[in-house]
């Protein structure tokens, strides 16, 4: 589905959710191919079950399903008499066709605010014309958060290249008995005493079907042993399973969602494999199964809720996404360089990438954001920044991988999981020429320190 048509559905999402008559619908989906049985299934069975939910989840799903899909699904509203809704989005498909440039995103760049040093005379409290330009040394002051600015912008004291010295002698508290401290301390850090500490699963989609138009993700076994060796070594009971389609992926989970964890402590799944940014209400993303097919990073995540997995309440759940987030490739900007080699002379860097990139915000946040349950005890770890593509070199596995498993390494013994996501997004941020940058979602309630 382009980009307009995307537009299309997210401004007439609130009348969409509040008018759909999803239960005459079903047959002229399936008759037209729009959604296959299951599909209709996961729909029929979204949240509560209410007609609102299976509306709301219908018009999420529908953006995944292809270039045809919104002048199809108008087609189903005429079939089954919905014909309001269905000149609603025939208008407002054409009036986003005729002017592209309703829909595009603004274009912000960093904007030069005003002077940081003043000259000796000012400094005496002389007026000056606020018209004239000062003629002092100009230091440019950038909108916007500082994690985005330039290099050369920042106090050198918010990007340090190593941890901070232990200081002894002074009687101060370094961040390293911080870190000892909270990991000690059940109301600051979640206890990882069990042996094994938890379960891992591991999905590694490499060989896609010919029909999906994907193509293979060589290097990706390079990534996933690298993942079994390092939960291994993290004390998780390590399972790896290759080339699901979606719906195997989706029973994969659920299975493991189903287990006893009551003697475990945690609980980790990696996902290896093409993506794609998608509508969401809590997470976004989604991975492609081996048949082409989606399954949501919002449904992965779900599964595991209190209701599918209550023997892992209250209990760290963690998500590792190698995927696209979508199909921008971002050039960065210039900097002093603050890494010795951008690629090694034989790398041969490729995306997980589909075509999609996140469109305007939903009209109906409001709706969205009502319904939604608190996540807890969730962090989901992203490969790249969403609508972006992530990084995979075909001898050498991925950026976000290799760094992972590098960081968590020199690193897991003494911090904790967030402390080692920052450094592992600052050091995939300066690799190629291309470049990328982790992020995460964490819904955890207290730091986590691995098991090592």
């Amino acid at each position: 589905m382009d980009e307009a048509d995307r537009w299309v559905l997210r401004r007439c999402r609130v009348r969409l959710v509040g008018e759909l008559q999803v239960a005459a619908l079903w047959d002229a989906l399936l008759n037209r191919e729009l959604f296959t049985p299951d599909m209709i299934e996961d729909i029929q069975r979204a949240d509560s079950g209410s007609r609102r939910d299976q509306a709301r989840q219908l018009i999420i799903d529908l953006e995944t399903r292809g270039s045809q899909a919104l002048p199809l699904f108008i087609s189903c509203l005429e079939d089954t008499g919905q014909d309001t809704l269905a000149s609603l989005l025939r208008t407002s498909r054409q009036a986003a066709k005729q002017d592209p440039e309703a829909i595009r995103p603004l274009d912000l760049k960093p904007v030069v605010l005003r002077p940081v040093s003043l000259k000796p005379k000012e400094l005496r409290g002389e007026k000056q014309d606020p018209l004239k330009p000062s003629q002092g040394k100009l230091a440019p002051v950038v909108v916007g958060p500082e994690e985005l600015w330039p290099a050369k912008l920042r106090p050198e004291i918010l990007r340090p290249e190593a941890p901070r010295p232990v200081d002894i002698g002074s009687g101060g508290f370094s961040e390293i008995r911080a870190q000892d401290r909270a990991k000690g301390n059940a109301d600051l850090a979640y206890v990882l005493n069990a042996e094994p500490c938890g379960h891992c699963l591991i999905i590694n989609n490499v060989n896609f079907c010919h029909e999906s138009g994907l193509r293979t993700r060589t290097g990706s076994g390079i990534d996933c042993e690298r993942m079994q060796q390092r939960f291994r070594l993290l004390h998780f009971v390590v399972e790896v399973k290759c080339d699901l389609t979606a719906k195997q992926m989706v029973q994969a989970l659920v299975e493991l969602a189903r287990r006893d964890h009551s003697a475990l402590d945690c609980c980790a799944v990696v996902i290896l494999s093409h993506g794609c940014q998608a509508s969401h209400l809590q997470f976004p993303g989604a991975v492609y199964g081996v048949d082409g097919y989606l399954v949501s990073v919002e449904r992965i995540v779900n599964i595991f809720n209190g209701t599918g997995c209550p023997s892992l309440g209250g209990k760290p759940k963690l998500f590792f996404i190698q995927a696209c987030g979508g199909e921008q490739k971002d050039q960065g900007f210039e900097v002093a360089s603050t890494s010795p080699e951008d690629r090694t002379p034989d790398s041969d860097p490729e995306p997980d990438a589909t075509p999609f990139q996140e469109g305007p915000v939903t009209v109906d946040q409001p709706d969205a954001v009502s319904s939604l349950p608190t996540p807890s005890d969730i962090l989901v770890s992203y490969s790249t920044f969403p609508g972006f593509v992530s990084w995979r070199d075909t001898k050498s596995g991925s950026w976000y991988i290799e760094t992972l498993d590098s960081i968590f390494e020199q690193w897991a013994h003494c911090e904790d999981l967030q402390t080692l996501l920052l450094r592992v997004a600052n050091a995939v941020s300066v690799k190629g020429i291309y470049k990328q940058i982790p992020g995460c979602f964490n819904f955890l309630r207290k730091k986590l320190f691995f098991k090592t």
